[in-house]
């Protein structure tokens, strides 16, 4: 039998999870019949991206769907340490998640929605947790300037554990202009892979980090080189990407293609089925959290880029002709940017040259 990663040891198998995605879609394409009947029609190579897109009249609609995962544990454990609640931060990541998505597209948010599912209505009677957790929800829909339309807040009892909660959400984003949609169809090979530095982890690979915290001697409390406890640098905010990507729609810089690296790590740059060979030629050097990670779960440089983001956190594609234009942009917005490689023929597969690692797409069912 092939060795089991330790992302599925700790209960995290896409092995599983990839097929069920793939089965969804292709029923959920049997569907798409009914926006025709309703004047509206579907953008098929939007069909398990990020985000899903449909024409409606002169302009485009999109819609997504994401959950924060479990970085909500984090919180509830580092608040025995310090007593700080953290959900102010955990909310912000959770609607980071949905709006990153979302722009995948080109889509500017309007409408963001929250979902909230505790395993008893208990959880609600903190105080100072709920106010943090709905404080860091308005500032971070204020930092996307989308609308929070409402959300719900069930009790389930008997399937969420009654300490805990389950933090999701769904958004709404319009795209006016048909030059401003952002589909696979548009990639090319020669597209440059720009790369934009993470903060950190942010809310991928939480399981795994989390199960390395309880054999610790300190557990989330254990410190790291630069001082910060290891559930303090777990628990940085992830950065948000809707003011980014509308700066650069305004420069008219052409984007062919956005992919937010998340699960799958650095082999989600093969998210697009056309095959082509992503040449990565630069890296962001990790930050420390990550190769604290890789010396306490003993994992090779594939493991680690096939899991995390390893310090990429977004990737734009764009033609040689906008590359400077807009690394400029980036850094004018407060990110950092990296002109990182080229989209080529060949084998669909993406290729870190500095780690001589390649990752194929012959089995990954990313979509």
């Amino acid at each position: 039998m092939p060795k089991q990663s330790s992302y599925s040891q700790s209960g995290v198998n896409y092995s599983s999870l990839d097929p069920v995605k793939i089965m969804a879609q292709k029923a959920a394409q049997k569907t798409a019949a009914f926006l025709l009947k309703k004047g509206a029609h579907e953008i098929k190579a939007t069909r398990g991206e990020s985000a899903y897109v449909w024409k409606q009249g002169s302009v485009y609609m999109a819609s997504v769907i994401e959950g924060l995962g479990t970085k909500n544990l984090v919180a509830d454990a580092m608040r025995k340490v310090t007593d700080k609640t953290y959900y102010d931060v955990v909310a912000h990541d959770t609607v980071a998640t949905i709006i990153n998505d979302l722009v995948t597209v080109g889509a500017t948010p309007l409408v963001l929605h929250a979902y909230w599912a505790s395993g008893s209505s208990e959880w609600f009677a903190d105080h100072t947790r709920v106010k943090d957790l709905v404080t860091g929800w308005q500032k971070a829909c204020t930092i996307a300037k989308v609308t929070w339309g409402g959300g719900e807040t069930p009790a389930y009892a008997g399937i969420i554990d009654k300490d805990t909660i389950d933090l999701a959400g769904s958004a709404v984003g319009i795209v006016q202009k048909k030059k401003n949609l952002i589909t696979q169809d548009r990639l090319k090979t020669g597209d440059h892979i720009i790369f934009i530095k993470s903060n950190g982890i942010n809310a991928n690979g939480l399981t795994l980090a989390r199960s390395i915290a309880d054999r610790l001697p300190e557990g989330f409390a254990t410190s790291l080189p630069d001082g910060k406890s290891y559930g303090e640098t777990l628990l940085t905010k992830s950065n948000m990407y809707a003011s980014l990507i509308y700066a650069l729609q305004k420069a008219n810089i052409d984007i062919h293609y956005i992919v937010n690296i998340t699960g799958h790590g650095l082999r989600k740059l093969m998210r697009a089925q056309k095959p082509f060979t992503y040449s990565v030629e630069r890296l962001f050097k990790p930050q420390p959290i990550f190769e604290f990670i890789k010396k306490h779960e003993n994992l090779s440089d594939s493991e680690m880029y096939a899991t995390f983001n390893m310090g990429q956190d977004y990737c734009l594609f764009v033609p040689p002709r906008d590359v400077k234009k807009t690394l400029a942009i980036i850094k004018k917005n407060g990110f950092v940017g990296l002109d990182a490689g080229i989209v080529k023929k060949g084998k669909k597969q993406v290729i870190l040259q500095e780690k001589a690692i390649a990752y194929t797409g012959d089995s990954l069912m990313i979509r």
